[in-house]
């Protein structure tokens, strides 16, 4: 009998909308991804769970909205890790492990600390290798990562991953940049360990979580890839004034970090195909949220990294929270096709449930987006895709087809007005066109009265107030 698909969902951080060649970008090369556009489907109207780490990678494994999800921001607890996920959440690695799957988290976590009920090896990967807390992920070169439980000591000397370069120290001097590196690169060994969990499980359906800290910051990368862009742009060394770690070609780096990303998409793909896996193995590229906004040496918006979308990573505008996705399920997905289909991050767990023909959680928000995947008939639509986000002053938004509504500082002004939005006519939400459709306006409202549920943390925490709607549209 046929064994079901190995599944490989691959998920980079902070990576914007237009930072791939197949999404339009110019000056930073990602041979391996446009292949992987070129040899399956690209989607032009996808979401990502959240507009920050935590609580995208909460919604993307239970698929669950913001108005359900456990996790709705970032939250630190000491002395390492994110608020947990509890127990009683239902994740995609328990679904596929209880469906036969041999499972593995590699990459960065920021779901619980180890031993919580947030723990990898608690929310059903068998295996988990890389970053546990979100903070630690912000030294690509740290002292330790964690396989499972165990911290793994690196060949790297210990250093802040937030420091701003010496007053007395010459920026024009390579050399004066060496104390922010180290030996052992952690993508390169998070890397080896998905290759080595795919070689070890080509006899039985696998899935493999790759969640990648690149190109997040901070500015780091190995020399040998940092070459290919250096004297390609125009430079100003980054001195750490905005956060993270100094770099002497900031641009330079950040291009090389995408590109280093891409050369570890083909060599998943590269070990695929030696094993025989390629047509057994449906493959998911996307991003957590997108691009950051002048932090860090991070010169986005040099690199056009939003497209041309309105707003940057912590927003609910689309440069924030529409991302690429990429799929790949080679005899199955057709060739170099291209959807407008709207989906979201809450879709990808009933779609990977119906591409192993088993039922989501009743509980699950999302709608499976296979029968786009297949080129089959259209799948059910959504009425409306939604999030409510507890950072960055509160911020809601609602979309319903060409409609797009956005409420901002919802825990300063929780009865603020609700901006609407025609993405078809402005797709770049420059607009508020709320007064000419106060029944669009109206109905968003009632959605996000609805859908919303208190949560015992994030609603009733002292100081904090619900980024709820209005009691009535205005």
């Amino acid at each position: 009998m046929k064994k079901q698909p190995n599944i490989v969902l691959i998920l980079a951080d902070d990576l914007g909308y237009g930072d791939l060649g197949c999404y339009g970008q110019e000056k930073i090369r990602t041979p391996n991804i446009d292949r992987l556009a070129a040899e399956g489907m690209r989607f032009t109207q996808f979401y990502c769970g959240a507009p920050v780490c935590a609580p995208s990678r909460c919604v993307l494994l239970t698929g669950k909205h913001l108005g359900h999800a456990a996790i709705r921001d970032n939250s630190e607890v000491q002395p390492e890790g994110q608020l947990p996920l509890p127990s009683e959440e239902t994740t995609l690695g328990e679904l596929l492990r209880t469906a036969g799957y041999r499972t593995a988290a590699i990459g960065k976590w920021g779901l619980g600390p180890p031993s919580s009920s947030g723990d990898p090896n608690r929310q059903g990967f068998d295996l988990f290798f890389g970053y546990n807390c979100q903070r630690h992920a912000h030294n690509y070169y740290p002292t330790y990562l964690y396989r499972n439980a165990e911290r793994i000591a690196l060949d790297n000397p210990p250093f802040a991953a937030h420091q701003k370069f010496p007053a007395d120290a010459d920026s024009r001097d390579a050399r004066a940049f060496a104390g922010y590196q180290g030996r052992d690169y952690a993508p390169d060994l998070m890397l080896e360990e998905a290759v080595r969990f795919i070689r070890d499980h080509r006899d039985e359906p696998f899935f493999l979580y790759f969640a990648s800290p690149i190109p997040h910051l901070a500015l780091q990368v190995p020399e040998s890839s940092l070459a290919e862009y250096l004297g390609r742009f125009p430079e100003t060394p980054y001195l750490g004034d905005k956060g993270y770690l100094p770099h002497r070609a900031p641009r330079a780096c950040l291009a090389a970090m995408i590109s280093h990303l891409d050369r570890q998409v083909g060599r998943i793909m590269e070990t695929l195909d030696e094993l025989g896996l390629a047509y057994d193995t449906l493959i998911l590229f996307t991003s957590d949220n997108g691009p950051p906004e002048n932090v860090g040496g991070a010169d986005t918006q040099f690199f056009n990294s939003n497209g041309s979308l309105r707003g940057f990573k912590g927003s609910v505008f689309e440069g924030g929270v529409r991302v690429p996705l990429v799929a790949r399920w080679p005899g199955r997905i057709p060739t170099g096709s291209v959807s407008s289909h709207i989906a979201i991050f809450y879709d990808v767990l009933p779609t990977l449930m119906d591409a192993i023909q088993r039922s989501a959680p009743s509980d699950c928000d999302g709608i499976s987006f296979l029968p786009i995947l297949l080129g089959e008939q259209e799948p059910r639509q959504h009425e409306f895709i939604l999030y409510e986000f507890y950072g960055y002053g509160g911020q809601q938004a609602v979309r319903m087809g060409r409609w797009k509504g956005v409420r901002q500082n919802c825990y300063r002004k929780p009865d603020g007005p609700l901006m609407l939005f025609d993405l078809e006519a402005d797709p770049e939400e420059t607009t508020d066109i709320s007064a000419a459709h106060p029944d669009v306006v109206v109905r968003m409202e009632e959605i996000l009265r609805t859908e919303h549920h208190d949560h015992p943390y994030w609603d009733f925490k002292e100081n904090r107030r619900p980024p709820r709607p209005a009691a009535t549209a205005r």
